[in-house]
């Protein structure tokens, strides 16, 4: 599959600087996940989902029943990325670092990432964490994705993105993407993300700060996918910060 893609960073940086950011940190900062309409085509979606069957794409995969993260699978991508998975990357963490920057700054973490993200992975770079992260993953009927966190090693960007690369009751059905949120001495709380193909979902990867009477505090977020109930499922991940 042939797609036309955007061949150069400047493209990927003018449909980044396209999204209504202002309305992506607000709803990230109210609900720790923000939906971006339409990132990809169609056909953009069929040409990354279509990777899937060559192994030479990948470094490693991964069939989460053999560990205890649900049924499905996914893998990992291998230097150097495709050149959508890597326009996106350079493209969509200069606009999500100033919020986490802030993130931290909120919730009295020490550490700030740098302006351009090849700064940021050349730190994780240093600390060992050497092996990429984007990644597709694949469901079919009955698979599911266990709540988790996508951490990887000491460095961690704080705000990651999944990219639903199939439609919703054409391709499959059930398989929602759902975050919960858990707060300090209280029940965790679950929200259902509504997706159509080529949607993008940015949500806190670890800790988000929440706005308390006494002030900020944080609040621990998971996400995971329910259930396919039949057709398959592929979404595209995209995490800033490379694996140990």
């Amino acid at each position: 599959m042939n797609a036309r893609l955007p061949e150069h960073a400047a493209d990927w940086a003018a449909r980044a600087g396209a999204i209504d950011w202002a309305a992506t940190t607000e709803g990230l900062n109210a609900e720790g996940a923000a939906i971006l309409p339409a990132l990809l085509s169609p056909d953009e979606c069929q040409a990354l989902a279509g990777l899937y069957p060559d192994t030479a794409h990948f470094r490693s995969r991964v069939v989460m029943a053999r560990h205890g993260f649900g049924q499905g699978e996914y893998q990992y991508f291998s230097y150097p990325l495709p050149p959508l998975v890597a326009g996106l990357r350079a493209a969509l963490y200069p606009h999500l670092r100033t919020l986490a920057n802030h993130w931290n700054r909120v919730m009295c973490v020490d550490v700030q990432y740098p302006t351009a993200h090849a700064d940021f992975i050349a730190r994780c770079h240093a600390a060992g964490q050497l092996r990429p992260t984007p990644l597709l993953l694949r469901y079919q009927a009955g698979d599911y994705n266990c709540l988790h966190q996508d951490l990887y090693g000491e460095h961690v960007f704080p705000l990651q993105v999944a990219i639903l690369l199939s439609e919703p009751g054409r391709d499959f059905t059930g398989g929602e993407f759902v975050l919960t949120e858990q707060r300090p001495r209280m029940q965790s709380r679950a929200e259902v993300v509504p997706l159509r193909q080529g949607d993008a979902v940015v949500f806190a990867v670890h800790h988000r700060p929440v706005n308390g009477t006494r002030g900020p505090y944080r609040v621990n977020m998971r996400y995971g996918v329910s259930r396919l109930r039949s057709g398959v499922r592929h979404t595209a991940g995209i995490i800033f910060h490379d694996a140990t």
